[in-house]
């Protein structure tokens, strides 16, 4: 029996998780207009069982959860378990105002913020990488590693095409029972959305295999890491590609340019946003294939932001096809959180008119020092806590967020290096591995 289907209000916090409250399916159209009470100190919650410490809200306030009709997920494709129904919810005050923590509010604005002062709109999606629990694992991107987990990866494929979020490939990966997913790019919030759905279906098809499929950054030291690949294109209000122009270094066009050099500007700060986890930064190193540096290439696996291929074969459209690939993310991290600052940081290259970035061809690891610092190039973050350090002093970056939200962000992070700063690289790896 499967008894009375739930259905969720999830919430995109500061760790990258989906949490919410259920309720019967049979009272969805009611909550979908008063929605459903929520505690604002969740956004201070770690991933660990434990609340930040000194957090801005404690047992003060309540919130309220809406679910977006248009980020819905049902999966009913097993007999012995109820759907997997959820909705991404946003959260409101009770006067009916958005609420400052809310990471969803955080993104619609930044993307208004842009097309208001742009008009132009960003489409974005999320390349995930993880491991998944096997008792035989086959070579790195080998027909036999596919077919070693044919029914897993055909059960996501049609998971994630119930869950509309529009599958693309499946693909093993460079690590041991490492695998792939991609989904079609969408537009603004979708994107995130999508991303968030992503990792809960592929989480719920293991689940109901019996095992684990873990997001986490790294999963033992020894390992290759998970990252999160943001690739992101412009359009005019027209709806015309707006990245593109074959008349410049890399076909990057003069906004998309300006663009990626905010990103790359602020990037040391941000990092403390995209590479969020203690073990991040075992991923986050040069000749790792992620991104050590805050630098950019053409087809460059080692640069921060990549221009990704493009097929120029009969009939292929280019600037259709043209986008930037952002590498130096992880799971660790919200998606909604994530895709607003690389927006805002995007904003600001744009209203400041910097010139675009040097487009490296081999890694930035075997430029000299002296090649770097005269390209602008610097060395990303190599802990939390210097990650934390330098967003500290990035006023720029602060001057984005409500204080409350920077406030709990700094709370949490800190709670979380004082609870696990001290365990071993193996343990510290194993201890995120569970969560994520």
């Amino acid at each position: 029996m499967r008894g009375e289907e739930l259905v969720m209000f999830c919430w995109p916090d500061l760790s990258g998780l989906a949490r919410g409250r259920a309720f019967p399916v049979a009272d969805l159209h009611d909550r979908l207009v008063k929605g459903i009470g929520w505690l604002p100190v969740c956004q201070a919650l770690t991933p660990f069982h434990h609340l930040a410490e000194e957090n801005p809200w404690g047992a003060i306030d309540d919130v309220q959860l809406i679910g977006d009709p248009k980020a819905q997920v049902r999966v009913d494709l097993w007999d012995d378990v109820p759907p997997l129904h959820f909705f991404i919810a946003d959260a409101y005050e009770l006067d009916g105002s958005p609420w400052e923590g809310c990471l969803r509010g955080f993104l619609k604005a930044a993307l208004e913020a842009f097309e208001a002062e742009t008009g132009l709109r960003l489409f974005a999606t999320f390349e995930h990488e993880f491991h998944l629990e096997s008792e035989t694992v086959g070579p790195d991107f080998s027909l036999e590693s596919l077919r070693l987990e044919a029914a897993f990866g055909a059960l996501v494929t049609a998971a994630l095409r119930a869950a509309r979020a529009e599958p693309e490939t499946f693909e093993p990966e460079y690590g041991a029972a490492q695998y792939e997913v991609t989904c079609r790019p969408a537009l603004g919030v979708a994107g995130a959305d999508r991303a968030l759905i992503t990792r809960e279906v592929i989480r719920e098809v293991a689940r109901r295999e019996g095992r684990r499929a873990s997001f986490t950054p790294i999963v033992a030291p020894e390992q290759v890491g998970n990252g999160v690949h943001v690739h992101f294109s412009l359009i005019d209000e027209a709806g015309r590609p707006a990245g593109y122009d074959e008349a410049r270094a890399g076909d990057v066009s003069e906004v998309m340019g300006r663009f990626a050099a905010g990103v790359l500007r602020q990037l040391p700060s941000l990092t403390a946003f995209t590479a969020p986890t203690l073990v991040s930064y075992m991923r986050l190193v040069p000749g790792h294939w992620s991104a050590g540096f805050n630098a950019m290439g053409i087809r460059n696996r080692e640069a921060a932001l990549r221009v990704a291929p493009i097929w120029r074969g009969p009939g292929a459209d280019p600037a259709r096809q043209f986008n930037l690939e952002f590498r130096a993310a992880d799971a660790g991290a919200s998606p909604h959180l994530v895709l607003a600052l690389l927006v805002r940081a995007g904003l600001e290259g744009i209203r400041e008119k910097l010139p675009a970035p040097a487009l490296l061809e081999v890694p930035p690891a075997d430029l000299s020092d002296g090649e770097r610092a005269k390209l602008g190039i610097r060395r990303l973050p190599g802990s939390l806590d210097e990650a934390l350090a330098t967003l500290a002093e990035d006023k720029l970056v602060k001057s984005w967020f409500p204080p409350k939200l920077w406030e709990a962000y700094f709370a949490l992070k800190r709670t979380e290096i004082n609870m696990l700063g001290e365990l071993e690289p193996k343990e510290l790896c194993e201890r995120y591995r569970n969560v994520y």
